[in-house]
């Protein structure tokens, strides 16, 4: 009975061993397998971000080459004519003189005209035709030149025929930007701009002026949205500094109501927008971030509750490109 006993107790043990050991297998099986998904969870999120990304990449590409192709088709589409006007300005001006000057030449070998031309003389107030029509020429002139500049201000940021990287005046990007923004600058925001002494910058210019439209835009949608303070105009200050021999910063800030916390970590997220529907696809901020990456600089958003919002670029004055 004692053998029988002990028997039992044996192949107990023994029993309660196998269960321990298949149940520590059963427990390593478990993590090995929670692990393996966790490994697929992450790569397939990492897919799936990489497949945003270039979703957005994709979609902004063809944006920005349309309209690009679209400034520049109108750019030279307008400078034809306004070229005309501003080649012949000078000519209707120099004519427009001789004329003038053989009517004054008139009235002081004539002084006493007949009646008919004493009475057109005062109809058409020839005396101020005198005054006027110079300054009306001289205006026109003005304009054809202001023209120009805008003209050649579109051509310069569609930078179509600069596919490659190049040296670059990044202020004259800056301004080439805001020229297009004026209408929407007019009147309501103020821009200061604090340029400081940079070299010429390697890079891919449309792009960067893709980056520098993007954040321009953001930043007068957030002043244009917000209301009017009493005392506090509405600003955006663009500052500029050689950091060092190897990189430059561009700083643009405006004083709007600022960004909460918990967007501000999203604003670089590809599709992420807070606008309404129809007036923004998410991709502008994801877009720059990628450029500014691509350039093998960085690009960071400070901001506080109604003290506005700073983005700050950093860029290599030379840019290697594997």
């Amino acid at each position: 009975m004692g053998d029988y006993t002990q028997e039992l107790k044996l192949a107990h043990q023994s029993l309660e061993q196998r269960v321990e050991e298949r149940t520590q297998e059963l427990e390593l099986a478990r993590q090995s397998l929670e692990q393996r998904v966790e490994e697929r969870t992450q790569k397939l999120q990492k897919t799936l971000q990489d497949l945003k990304e270039a979703q957005g990449q994709l979609i902004q590409t063809e944006k920005m080459s349309s309209l690009g192709q679209m400034v520049a088709g109108i750019a030279h589409e307008i400078n034809n004519p306004v070229n005309f006007i501003y080649g012949n300005i000078q000519c209707a001006t120099d004519y427009t003189q001789d004329l003038l000057n053989l009517v004054k030449l008139y009235q002081q070998q004539y002084p006493n005209p007949i009646y008919l031309i004493e009475d057109n003389i005062e109809e058409i107030d020839l005396n101020f035709i005198h005054k006027d029509l110079p300054s009306l020429l001289s205006s026109m002139k003005m304009g054809a030149q202001r023209i120009q500049e805008i003209v050649l201000s579109l051509r310069n940021f569609s930078r179509l025929d600069e596919a490659e990287m190049k040296e670059v005046d990044i202020h004259e990007g800056i301004d080439n930007t805001l020229l297009i923004l004026n209408h929407r600058l007019q009147q309501e925001i103020e821009v200061i701009k604090k340029y400081g002494d940079l070299p010429l910058l390697e890079c891919y210019p449309a792009q960067l002026n893709q980056v520098f439209m993007n954040i321009l835009s953001n930043a007068i949608d957030a002043l244009l949205e917000q209301k009017a303070h009493s005392g506090k105009s509405k600003q955006i200050i663009i500052d500029t500094l050689k950091i060092d021999d190897i990189f430059i910063k561009v700083g643009i800030r405006d004083n709007g109501p600022g960004i909460p916390p918990e967007i501000k970590k999203k604003l670089f997220d590809p599709f992420f927008t807070t606008k309404p529907v129809g007036k923004g696809t998410g991709l502008g901020l994801s877009i720059c971030y990628q450029i500014v990456d691509k350039h093998q600089g960085k690009i960071e958003v400070m901001s506080e509750f109604q003290q506005g919002t700073e983005f700050a670029i950093i860029l290599p004055i030379k840019t290697q490109i594997n």
